[in-house]
């Protein structure tokens, strides 16, 4: 059994933010002795799942529907597994958008050091958008790349497929 401030050292998390969790019903069922929290391996774990759950942006109150199922039990299993696909798709959905940003970062940080050497912008200027060094092109397409779009290369060479389709 744990304290409040050990449970507060092990996760990094403020006193109050804990005390937060316990008044929305986080923990259902802990144990008090003489009014004193007593976090078990059953909190530590349940904290675990309401942190990364936090993490992936799903709001408290939500957070609480979940530990109300675990509450109810194995009937509640397919609402669970539900609440994790949906978090498990807007995660992705976030990694996916910041590697477009971290490709845009490297991409400029090439840009910039090409400049640098070069004293200027313009011969690496004049390789965007599509005379790029090959490795240094799939950043630059990764990072412009729109949800459910083409870009424009995506676009031409879905073209000429089409074409060939169609003269064959």
């Amino acid at each position: 059994m744990y304290t409040i401030g050990q449970v507060s050292e092990m996760f990094g998390l403020p006193i109050s933010t804990l005390r937060y969790y316990d008044k929305h019903g986080l923990f259902p069922g802990m144990e008090r002795i003489s009014g004193i929290r007593k976090f078990s391996e059953k909190e530590l774990e349940a904290l675990r799942v309401i942190e990364c759950l936090k993490r992936s942006g799903l709001e408290i109150k939500d957070i609480k529907q979940f530990m109300d199922w675990c509450v109810e039990g194995a009937v509640t299993y397919p609402q669970r597994k539900e609440l994790f696909e949906k978090q498990k798709k807007t995660v992705e959905a976030e990694i996916e958008h910041l590697s477009r940003v971290l490709d845009m970062i490297k991409f400029k940080c090439w840009y910039y050091e090409q400049a640098l050497q070069d004293g200027n912008e313009d011969r690496v200027h004049s390789m965007i958008p599509d005379k790029l060094p090959e490795d240094i092109q799939k950043m630059y397409d990764h990072a412009h790349k729109e949800y459910g779009k083409f870009n424009s290369k995506d676009l031409v060479g879905t073209i000429e497929k089409m074409i060939d389709i169609i003269i064959v």
